[in-house]
Formats: C-alpha cells, sequence, structure tokens
C-alpha cells in the first residue's frame, strides 16, 4: 500500500512528508493487514449487502430522474486521480449549479438523497473502490483536485496511503455542512478554515497508524452513524 519513494511525485518528496514516509515504512506488515482485510472485507460486504443495493437503487430512480451511481474524481495514494462511486444523493446536474461541497439543506439534495446521507448509505458503493484499491475503510476522506491543490507541503503526506471512507476525522466533522451553512463562500472557507483543521487529525491518525486503531475508527463510526 505504501508507494515507493522514488515514485511519488515532486511535490510529495519533501523533508516533512519523508518523516511520515519513514513512520509508515517501518509498518509494512500491518499495512499488508490493512489491506487484505479491506479487500476481503469489502468483498464480503459487497456480496451481502447486494440487496440493499438494489432497494436503494429502486428508491433512487423513482425519487429523481438520473443514474443511480454517482461517480467523481477525487485524488489518493501518490497524489492520484481516480474515481469515486456513491449512490446519487443530489438532482442529476448538482455539479453545475453549486459548490463541491454540500451545505445545510442544500436545496440540490433529493429526499431519498437526504434519507441515505442521514445514515451514509449514499457511500456504499465505494465499497468496491476499497475493493479495488483506491480506498481504504480507513483513512483520509478524498478530496476534489481543486482543494488538494491548495494543500500546504505537509498536507500531502495524507497521500502516502489510499483515501478512506472513514477517519476519526470523519467522525468529529461528521455535520461539516452545517458549519459551512452560513458561509458567505463556502470554498473560501473550506480551505482556509475548515480543512487545516481537519488535517491536524488527518496526520496524527497517519502518524499513530495501527490496525488496532483502524479498527477502534470503525467502530467509532458505526456508533456516531447509530
Amino acid at each position: 500500500m505504501l508507494p515507493e519513494w522514488s515514485t511519488l511525485p515532486e511535490e510529495m518528496k519533501t523533508p516533512c512528508v519523508r518523516e511520515y514516509y519513514d513512520s509508515l515504512y517501518a509498518k509494512q506488515n500491518s499495512l499488508i493487514v490493512k489491506r487484505i482485510f479491506d479487500m476481503w472485507f469489502s468483498a464480503f460486504l459487497l456480496i451481502i449487502l447486494s440487496p440493499v443495493f438494489a432497494v436503494l437503487a429502486f428508491m433512487i430512480k423513482r425519487d429523481s430522474k438520473g443514474p443511480v451511481i454517482f461517480k467523481q474524481t477525487r485524488v489518493t495514494t501518490g497524489n492520484r486521480d481516480f474515481t469515486i462511486y456513491k449512490f446519487r444523493s443530489m438532482v442529476e446536474d448538482a455539479p453545475s449549479i453549486g459548490s463541491g461541497i454540500t451545505v445545510g439543506d442544500d436545496s440540490r439534495i433529493t429526499k431519498v438523497g437526504a434519507f441515505m446521507r442521514k445514515y451514509r448509505l449514499d457511500e456504499l458503493p465505494q465499497l468496491l473502490n476499497v475493493f479495488l484499491g483506491d480506498m481504504s475503510f480507513v483513512g483520509t476522506r478524498p478530496e476534489s483536485r481543486k482543494y488538494v491543490d491548495a494543500y500546504s507541503p505537509v498536507m500531502y503526506a495524507t497521500l502516502l496511503l489510499p483515501a478512506g471512507i472513514t477517519s476519526d476525522c470523519s467522525i468529529k466533522y461528521k455535520d461539516e455542512d452545517k458549519l459551512l451553512s452560513e458561509a458567505d463562500d463556502v470554498d473560501k472557507v473550506y480551505i482556509t478554515k475548515i480543512l487545516p483543521q481537519k488535517m491536524k487529525y488527518n496526520l496524527r491518525s497517519l502518524k499513530k497508524f495501527s490496525c488496532g486503531r483502524d479498527l477502534v475508527t470503525m467502530i467509532g463510526t458505526l456508533l456516531a452513524v447509530v
């Protein structure tokens, strides 16, 4: 899961990123266990949750026009673009009529979408991203390219491992949309205020990585959703 240092893009080959790289390199065995767990558990969930996928797909199509699956380009390991999959929770042309960040009672969210977002059901298709290796169950939430381009040098360390479905930061900022609901310029507030705070949690989790901590984070996420 940890790429060779020589293969990383130049913007990541900095002393501050190297500090995190060396810490993770010493935990290679744990990273192997993490990848095996991701692959097998995601495959297991994709199979047993297939009836849920079918029901949600039916609800989405009945609620509003547009595709069942929403695809978007995000950034993962090595500052690499990948296609993230979600159940569509907004109107079909949502990306073209608003910010890339959803805030408060966003008018673009459909009725079924609001239900799915409340229980994070819209993220279930990301199990396929985990199986393919672009994501992990636990890791820094994948950002859009325009937000990654605003990273400080040390923030690039979060791209040493695959993006995650959840993280300690995700639990802390599970109501992020409400925090941004009163912002005049959502993107500016996110980049200058929210993102730096989130990265403090992400970098701390990266430095303290262990399979045990990942398991605790997954349980914490389940409790937060409940």
